[in-house]
């Protein structure tokens, strides 16, 4: 695929902190409509390359481009109407304590558009009912569970109707049902609206169950080593590192460095 046609495309793209190189030379094209993982072992450089791709982290060579345009040589007003496109949930959910779901939800709503008040409220209680919170508007996150505070950054993220979905760990921290159904309800919200996803996991169900595509990032060579479905991989890679890390029984610790 023409990097012009690719939702992103990374080229050349080396991620570094002074002169300590995390990654370098990172080469791949995240297609539309991709449900795109961003795989590797600890520390490897996986959130690293996330807020890259967001535009939070400066690459130290190499360019991403959204759209054919670049978002590296980007000016303050072309960063704004690229991120208006976007939509982004946190580890942790990022839902700010002292407001309810509703005014959580509205924020990007609030920040980017001129629409009314009821015009918003409107489209909360839709975007809340999307992700199964229906008549939740007014309770804070302290009052629900871990699952429903993911479901509702998820609704938040979808408030301005993106073209490409990113995660960051979206799983962290729930059961394996409620990872399932945050699983399933991706899916569902991508196969709904034509999005593109990004995300970063470790989780293997997460992996196989909804990655169309990935890239397998490697701390020892500091370089991507694979990519490709992940389930071809998993049986057919020709990286033994790539096939352990697929075909591994026992999950691996997370830090803060992936």
């Amino acid at each position: 695929m023409d990097r012009a046609d690719a939702a992103i495309s990374v080229a050349g793209l080396t991620m570094a902190f002074g002169s300590n190189v995390l990654q370098r030379d990172l080469t791949f094209n995240i297609n539309r409509g991709d449900i795109f993982v961003i795989m590797g072992g600890s520390g490897c450089g996986k959130s690293t390359l996330l807020k890259h791709l967001l535009g939070l982290l400066r690459p130290a060579a190499g360019d991403i481009c959204y759209g054919g345009e670049s978002l590296v040589r980007a000016d303050a007003r072309t960063r704004q109407r690229l991120r208006r496109s976007w939509g982004i949930t946190y580890q942790a959910g990022a839902l700010l304590s002292a407001m309810t779901l509703a005014e959580n939800v509205a924020l990007p709503l609030t920040h980017y558009t001129d629409y009314s008040t009821d015009a918003i409220a409107g489209i909360v209680r839709y975007k809340l009912a999307l992700v199964g919170l229906a008549g939740y508007e007014d309770y804070l996150p302290s009052a629900i569970s871990g699952g429903m505070r993911k479901r509702a950054a998820l609704a938040r993220a979808i408030a301005l109707d993106p073209e490409i979905l990113f995660f960051d760990e979206p799983s962290a921290g729930l059961d394996p049902i409620s990872s399932r159904r945050l699983d399933d309800l991706i899916l569902e919200l991508k196969e709904s609206t034509g999005a593109t996803v990004v995300l970063v996991t470790h989780e293997l169900p997460s992996i196989f169950g909804i990655a169309s595509n990935s890239v397998f990032l490697d701390a020892g060579s500091k370089t991507m080593i694979d990519g490709g479905d992940p389930r071809w991989l998993r049986d057919h890679s020709s990286q033994p590192l790539v096939r352990q890390f697929l075909n591994r029984s026992a999950e691996p610790e997370n830090d803060s460095h992936g």
